[in-house]
């Protein structure tokens, strides 16, 4: 069960999800690349075949660690309120009534627009400014928010 499901206050249903886009791997799959490419040529010439797999395993290791990062980020939009949960360990959270948002930014350039990503930021009473990056789907975040 996730954190939104969770932390659902009596009377309240989830009408959409998101999370972080793909492309947060992208420097985790090119680090992790990089150590395999490095772990195979040192196999390769004979070095040291522990050498090349503790670094073949170490970026294993990284693109398991961009993984679990994307994964612990959720987003949600209930009937009531927009609920955000960031990090895995180390847990921060955001909840904001959707009768206390004053406005949502969403900010794309042309790659994230092609990608369907961009960053959100929520603005509620108060001068809350809560700004996420890299978010799948934010026109349909924001359309979702419109409609609550």
């Amino acid at each position: 069960m996730s954190y939104v499901e969770r932390n659902l206050i009596e009377g309240e249903e989830i009408r959409f999800r998101t999370g972080l886009h793909w492309i947060v791997l992208f420097s985790s799959a090119l680090l992790t690349l990089i150590f395999f490419a490095i772990g195979i040529f040192v196999l390769l010439i004979g070095k040291s075949i522990s050498f090349s797999l503790f670094l073949i395993g170490f970026g294993a290791l990284i693109f398991v660690w961009g993984l679990m990062r994307r994964n612990a980020t959720e987003m949600a939009i209930t009937n009531k309120r927009v609920i955000v949960k960031v990090g895995l360990i180390r847990r921060s959270t955001m909840e904001v009534f959707i009768s206390k948002i004053e406005s949502i930014d969403v900010r794309q350039g042309i790659l994230e627009r092609m990608l369907d990503c961009g960053s959100i930021v929520v603005r509620g009473t108060g001068g809350a400014y809560e700004p996420f990056k890299k978010v799948r789907s934010p026109l349909e975040f924001r359309r979702h928010i419109d409609l609550a």
